[in-house]
């Protein structure tokens, strides 16, 4: 687990040992950063169920100018802190030691522009997490949030701000794309796999779900 660009490029950064928590691979972080692009850039992230901080860590890396990192496990804080400390992104970062759900309803601060969800899988956390967004504080006018799911976990969301976008498959993860804005622009919804016999392998680059 590396950054892959910007200010802290090629540092290694460090991981938990066990299954207590599951890190972006390097194949699926550069392809949501390649999709985020330009957006990064100036933006307030929010990473929650931040794990040990390497989708944060590289949006700073990436050019943003603050990200606030959620996490309850005293373990992944640890190895977190770290490894802001040796990218040299600490300065630029937040770190709550919070329950997501407590962080979210409490939250009374100015709105982020993006915000990375990759909950435990299997435990309906990603839809609770979206639901309770979308009825918060914490996003700005012009928010987008991506959720970090197994395919098999996906189903359609009714929400009122949050709206999806897009979705790319990536071997065993799904990104889902959520913007505010009209549902008239939402994406045709993921069919889980079983569903679509002639469903292809994804490509190299991610599969579009659109």
């Amino acid at each position: 687990m590396r950054v892959i660009t910007g200010k802290a490029k090629g540092r290694h950064l460090y991981s938990v040992p066990g299954d207590s928590t599951r890190p972006v691979t390097d194949r699926v972080k550069e392809a949501l950063f390649s999709i985020l692009a330009a957006q990064v850039i100036d933006a307030r992230f929010l990473d929650l169920f931040a794990g040990t901080g390497g989708v944060g860590i590289e949006a700073l890396s990436r050019g943003a100018t603050l990200a606030t990192f959620v996490e309850n496990n005293p373990r992944a804080l640890s190895v977190m802190r770290r490894n802001l400390e040796i990218t040299g992104l600490a300065q630029h970062a937040q770190v709550v030691k919070q329950d997501v759900f407590r962080f979210i309803a409490e939250y009374q601060g100015a709105g982020f522009d993006l915000i990375h969800v990759a909950p435990p899988q299997y435990r309906s956390l990603w839809m609770r997490t979206l639901e309770a967004l979308d009825r918060s504080l914490l996003l700005s006018p012009t928010a987008q949030v991506v959720a970090q799911i197994h395919p098999k976990e996906y189903i359609p969301l009714e929400l009122a701000l949050l709206s999806l976008s897009d979705q790319r498959k990536y071997g065993s993860t799904l990104l889902c794309f959520y913007r505010v804005g009209t549902h008239q622009q939402s994406a045709a919804p993921y069919e889980k796999p079983g569903l679509q016999p002639d469903v292809q392998p994804p490509a190299p680059s991610g599969e579009s779900l659109n």
